[in-house]
């Protein structure tokens, strides 16, 4: 980005693995950016992703659903963007309420404290699965939403529920929709770093059924650069998909990954599929496309990079992994 603007930003979430990025790159991007992070620290939120930067901005922990924090914390930012969310697919269908109680009434309570504040600008983050499964093409932003999960219910109805406040309300309200992002501070739970810490164990990688599910994956700085123009000139009630054009399948990135590191193809291990697995997801990326973005990175890049910031970061999930 080359705008620099004056920014009185709440970021949510922004202890968790996007959200901790998206705080680095505004501040490297817009370094005059007042930027307050509201993160209710649990499993996946880990305030030592802010290490770097913790004396650049202000924290507060606490839960979005939480009307009274949240009443605290909003008022004099011109800007949110909420990255708060629960967001494992496997977590939600073991349980469904912490995802329902997060991504829906959290969103709901940030919404009506940014309607009674008056935010200029409001960027509700959610994500390709909310589409379902596509065989064949791409989703585009107008298709029917159909999604199979907990997780993908509980982010539909989220961003649902935000673009009502656009529409009755008048509240500049913006959706991004990314595909699978990776990158560095992703929770050990989501697949690359799953596989990664497991092949430097010498530990079989858990590969759902054949492994031939299909993810367009999108790296986190790609992402948080979509973000900040959508933040600067999406137009409100938008929709915006971002994805990267990089269709992996679960047992290619695995082979990929096991190749980086020298490690056997003997550590593949198949097991059971987990019930209501969309088999595909690919975005049309057209709208942010006319914005002037395009993704920089490539996955082959990406994917190294990432590998090696696990292997070189043990310290950071040996505890938790």
């Amino acid at each position: 980005m080359t705008e620099v603007f004056d920014l009185h930003i709440l970021i949510t979430g922004g202890a968790g693995f996007i959200g901790c990025n998206f705080v680095r790159h505004i501040l490297k991007e817009h370094p005059d950016a007042d930027i307050l992070v509201l993160d209710k620290l649990t499993y996946a939120g880990r305030l030592e992703n802010l290490d770097e930067v913790r004396d650049r901005i202000e924290f507060v922990k606490g839960d979005i659903c939480d009307k009274d924090i949240v009443h605290k914390v909003m008022p004099g930012c011109d800007h949110v963007v909420n990255f708060a969310a629960e967001s494992h697919v496997d977590r939600s269908i073991s349980s469904p309420e912490d995802f329902v109680r997060t991504d829906v009434l959290g969103v709901f309570t940030l919404l009506e404290e940014a309607r009674r504040c008056d935010v200029k600008r409001f960027v509700q983050i959610s994500t390709d699965e909310v589409y379902g499964s596509k065989v064949e093409g791409s989703f585009s932003e107008l298709d029917t939403l159909d999604p199979s999960s907990p997780y993908s219910a509980s982010k539909a109805g989220g961003e649902l529920l935000a673009r009502s406040y656009f529409k009755t309300y008048g509240l500049s309200v913006m959706v991004t929709r990314s595909s699978n992002n990776y990158g560095p501070f992703q929770y050990p739970e989501k697949l690359i770093p799953v596989l990664v810490i497991k092949a430097l164990r010498d530990q079989p990688l858990p590969i759902y059924g054949k492994g031939t599910n299909v993810r367009d994956w999108l790296h986190v700085d790609d992402n948080c650069r979509a973000i900040d123009l959508i933040l600067n000139r999406g137009e409100p009630g938008q929709v915006v998909n971002i994805g990267s054009g990089n269709e992996v399948s679960n047992i290619e990135l695995a082979k990929m990954i096991l190749k980086h590191m020298n490690k056997p193809e003997s550590l593949l291990s198949y097991v059971a599929d987990r019930p209501g697995h969309d088999f595909r997801y690919s975005l049309s990326w057209d709208n942010i496309s006319r914005l002037g973005w395009s993704p920089r990175v490539r996955f082959e890049d990406g994917l190294r990079s990432t590998v090696d910031w696990y292997v070189s970061n043990k310290a950071w999930w040996d505890t938790i992994a």
